[in-house]
This record gives structure tokens, C-alpha cells and sequence, in this order.
């Protein structure tokens, strides 16, 4: 029974834990992107974000353009999921050093995923409906011109076919897998794994 109640405790944590990643890492990409803030989707990401992020911003500065306040929070919402998930668990406490680090490679795990997830429904809505100027398809696309845009740089597009978002699937799966091997690495226990979202192959 406490194995059950421990089990449920690590599932809500690391549900709200996520989403809640989900959220600040939105936030960073939406000004990296310069993306519309006055956008429906974006104003939501910033309500929920800004009650933490705000006062963050107080200690932490931006760095030529970066919002490094929002990396910070990230950084700190995977640290507390991990030291959470490892209490509730019962396997005692986690080192907050190796935590720390884990959350790194967690977060960084994390946004490879939600390129790639974006990037897929990117494609599949650029087949269905080229022109849509629904709210959460203009802000996707805002978010993933700075991806593409480097790439098209270097491979240019065949006439009206953009193969750009090829070699990013190639780049991003790569770059996946190199975490991934950094996080054996570091010893990082399935338990904290299982925490963060990540390209599922």
C-alpha cells in the first residue's frame, strides 16, 4: 500500500512537475524567437510563469538577449521534481549536486522533445492546412524559425519544398542521444529519467 501511495505521489509530482517545465521553457523560447506575446497562447504561458519568474528576474539579468532567468527556473523545477520524485519514492536523499546536474541534462532532454513534437505537427498541418492562422499554429511556426532558419543558410530550399526540417530531425535526434549518453554517464537513476520528456526512440 505504501508502495502504491508512493507510486501516485511520484505520478502527480512528476505530471504537474512537466507541465509546468513545459511552460518555462515556453517562455524562454518565446523570446528567443521574439514571438508574439500578445498572441492568446502566449499571454496564458506568461500568466502562469511570471508569479516565479518575476521575482527570479530580480537576481538573475538577461545575457545578451538570453532569458536566463527562465533557464534558471527551469533548472530549478527539475531540481525540485528530482529531490521530490527520490523522497517520494523512498530511495532517501539525492545528492543536490548530482541533482542539479541531472536537471540539466533533464531540461535540455525536455526541449529537444518539444522541438521535435512541434516540428512533426509543424509538417503535418503544413499538408492539411498550408494557410492556418490559428493562434497556436502561428506561435509553432514563430517558435521554429530560429531553428530552421540556420539550417536553411547552409541547405537552401528545392524550389517550394523545404528540406530543412530533415537534417533538424537529424540534428535534434543526435543531439538526444549524446544527452542521453551523458546522463548514464552521470549515473542519472531511471527513477529521475522517467521525469522528463524525451524523444521516444
Amino acid at each position: 500500500m505504501v508502495s502504491t501511495f508512493s507510486n501516485i505521489g511520484v505520478f502527480i509530482l512528476a505530471t504537474l512537475g512537466i507541465l509546468y517545465l513545459f511552460a518555462v521553457l515556453l517562455r524562454f523560447m518565446l523570446q528567443l524567437a521574439r514571438a508574439d506575446f500578445y498572441n492568446p497562447i502566449s499571454q496564458g504561458i506568461v500568466k502562469i510563469t511570471n508569479p516565479l519568474l518575476r521575482p527570479l528576474r530580480k537576481i538573475v539579468p538577461g545575457f545578451f538577449g538570453l532569458d536566463m532567468a527562465s533557464l534558471v527556473l527551469a533548472l530549478l523545477v527539475g531540481w525540485v521534481m528530482i529531490l521530490g520524485a527520490g523522497f517520494l519514492a523512498g530511495v532517501g536523499m539525492l545528492n543536490p549536486l548530482s541533482a542539479l546536474l541531472w536537471s540539466l541534462l533533464g531540461c535540455l532532454m525536455t526541449l529537444i522533445a518539444i522541438l521535435f513534437v512541434g516540428m512533426l505537427i509543424s509538417i503535418v498541418v503544413s499538408w492539411v492546412a498550408p494557410h492556418s492562422a490559428n493562434p497556436a499554429l502561428v506561435l509553432l511556426r514563430q517558435l521554429l524559425e530560429p531553428v530552421y532558419a540556420p539550417v536553411r543558410k547552409i541547405i537552401p530550399p528545392l524550389g517550394v519544398i523545404d528540406i530543412s526540417p530533415i537534417f533538424v530531425f537529424i540534428l535534434l535526434t543526435v543531439a538526444d542521444k549524446l544527452l542521453l549518453g551523458f546522463a548514464q554517464s552521470a549515473a542519472m537513476p531511471q527513477l529521475v529519467y522517467n521525469l522528463f520528456w524525451h524523444i521516444p526512440f
